[in-house]
């Protein structure tokens, strides 16, 4: 199984359990998220965090929610199968990815 770990900061083991560490793939920044999936296909599983500090010229890089709209919006990728679980601090921020995928999931699911 195939996880992804979307976060600035944080490692794998401050958000689960540390012998799950080699079983996610690490991305700090929405390009290398988006990278990442054009290179190596959706995964099984994504864990998301929403904030993702300042892009290379100090501005508030693209976020989580900038990430999920890519996958629903413009990957062109089938995410019924997906699962993913979001570990954001930023409680508005997490309702919206997470409603986001939710509710896109559910409409593929039921064409």
């Amino acid at each position: 199984m195939k996880k992804l770990f979307l976060d600035d900061i944080r490692t794998i083991d401050m958000v689960y359990d540390k012998s799950m560490e080699s079983e996610f793939d690490i991305v700090r920044t929405y390009n290398d998220f988006i990278f990442y999936i054009k290179n190596n296909g959706l995964p099984d599983f994504i864990s998301f965090d929403n904030d993702l500090g300042l892009d290379e010229n100090g501005e508030i890089a693209p976020d989580g929610y900038a990430a999920a709209k890519w996958l629903v919006y413009k990957s062109g990728l089938d995410l019924r199968q997906l699962k993913y679980k979001v570990h954001s601090a930023n409680p508005i921020a997490a309702k919206q990815i997470d409603g986001l995928l939710t509710n896109y999931i559910k409409h593929l699911k039921e064409k």
